[in-house]
């Protein structure tokens, strides 16, 4: 979960569908007691009415017209029993008729009792009582008085209590879901605008934030826009003083190579004077870095790679005529670099120097966007030859600073490390393979897009 409004919506739904299911529990509850509370009330009603219409009967025992009873005791299978009970007799509403109903013990003078049941697979609630009817001076006779009710129509009441109970509580949540889902898209439409307009600096179409955010945002957006502008100013910085510094140590250079070419062949000048070749080659390379900006900057403008490929297409089938080299370019329509330019021709210009210089006599460049790719890695950069390839154990340390795969070829060994060093400050990736051609394959990912 990255989005802070799935984060809030999940934090306040988890609460409020416990609260709801607290209280579908608690009204769940309620109904019931009040349900079974009706219940009691009606079995009541219907016991007193019974023993109100008792009468003796010539058999012995008591029995009740059911006339003056509910007419549902007089329909059989209604799911309303009633029984008047002794020891010696027992009477049964109409409404028994092929159903057998147990009604529970005999009970004493003043006994009650409550009690479930079933019949026909249907539930069916019990009250009882025992009376005792005086028949003369010395003899009493108890009786049971009995009355059973379906639960069917109870259960069904209560099955659609919970159900529009729960309906109703599931459409207010969403409801409540719906509306703090809208409220929260408008109070954080400041922080998305604020994640836009930092895409927008990634990709190189803006350099600082706007302004006119809210208050608990704005100090933010200020401080990012103080640090994007002192990153470009340290790194515009870094690369003057660079640049100023090799630039300084050139002209003492020339002055003691100027020195030590007039003391006459006599003097054992060799030694010193590779030294300063070394330090002047030195210098170069740190010229070249100067010129380059040292890695990604937020705000940089995306650079075109097909007018500079082809420029450097241009500059090396000159520089290797006598090759006969072919250099290929496959690179997809409008695919920019996200970086500086001259970061950007160094790595290619490395690259492909390096190509052309192992190669027998073809090198194919190809430039490709990898949409589904994070942007800093979706640029994809391959260089290829037919050359001699490189060997699995060379492919990491060509890659250090002043190795090179065969040392009788002219070279310093900086190229393809200053490769290496730029492609890392842009959190790049570089790697090495075999080429289809027959040579080695590099394979460069860099921030880039469409």
């Amino acid at each position: 979960m990255h989005s802070l409004s799935q984060r809030l919506l999940l934090s306040v739904a988890v609460p409020l569908a416990l609260f709801f299911a607290f209280m579908t529990l608690v009204l769940d509850s309620g109904f019931r007691t009040l349900s079974s509370g009706r219940l009691h009330e009606l079995l009541d009603s219907q016991i007193i009415a019974l023993i109100a219409a008792a009468e003796p009967e010539p058999g012995g025992g008591y029995g009740a017209p059911v006339n003056v009873l509910d007419a549902r005791f007089g329909v059989p299978g209604s799911g309303w029993y009633a029984a008047i009970r002794s020891a010696h007799h027992e009477w049964r509403s109409p409404s028994t008729a092929g159903v057998t109903v147990h009604f529970g013990p005999l009970l004493a003078q003043g006994e009650r009792k409550f009690l479930y049941t079933v019949a026909e697979h249907k539930r069916l609630a019990v009250e009882s009582r025992g009376v005792t009817f005086e028949e003369g001076r010395h003899r009493a006779q108890p009786v049971t008085f009995s009355v059973a009710i379906s639960l069917t129509p109870y259960e069904e009441q209560l099955w659609q209590f919970r159900r529009r109970v729960v309906m109703w509580f599931g459409v207010l949540m969403v409801l409540l879901l719906a509306t703090l889902a809208v409220l929260l898209r408008a109070v954080l439409a400041p922080v998305r605008r604020l994640e836009r307009e930092i895409h927008e600096i990634e990709a190189g179409r803006s350099e600082v934030l706007a302004g006119g955010y809210p208050r608990e945002l704005s100090g933010v957006a200020r401080h990012l826009n103080a640090l994007l502008i002192g990153q470009r100013k340290r790194v515009t910085r870094y690369r003057d003083t660079l640049g100023n510094l090799a630039h300084s140590l050139k002209t003492p250079l020339a002055v003691m190579r100027s020195a030590l070419s007039g003391l006459g062949e006599t003097a054992p000048i060799g030694p010193i004077s590779a030294e300063i070749d070394r330090i002047s080659g030195i210098i170069e390379h740190q010229l070249k870095r100067a010129a380059a900006s040292g890695g990604a900057v937020l705000g940089q403008a995306p650079v075109a790679v097909g007018p500079i490929a082809a420029d450097l297409r241009a500059a090396l089938l000159k520089v290797y005529a006598s090759k006969d080299l072919l250099l290929e370019l496959a690179i997809e329509p409008d695919s920019q670099f996200i970086g500086d330019r001259a970061d950007l021709m160094e790595m290619l210009g490395n690259l492909l120097e390096n190509a052309c210089k192992w190669c027998r006599s073809r090198v194919r460049l190809t430039v490709a966007v990898e949409p589904d790719a994070a942007a800093q890695v979706s640029l994809v950069v391959t260089v290829e030859d037919d050359g001699p390839g490189i060997s699995a154990d060379n492919r990491a340390r060509i890659l250090e600073r002043g190795v090179r795969a065969d040392e009788t070829v002219p070279g310093h060994g900086l190229g393809l490390a200053m490769v290496r060093e730029t492609v890392d400050l842009y959190g790049g990736s570089i790697a090495i393979d075999t080429s289809q051609l027959g040579g080695a394959c590099f394979i460069v990912h860099l921030p880039g897009r469409i």
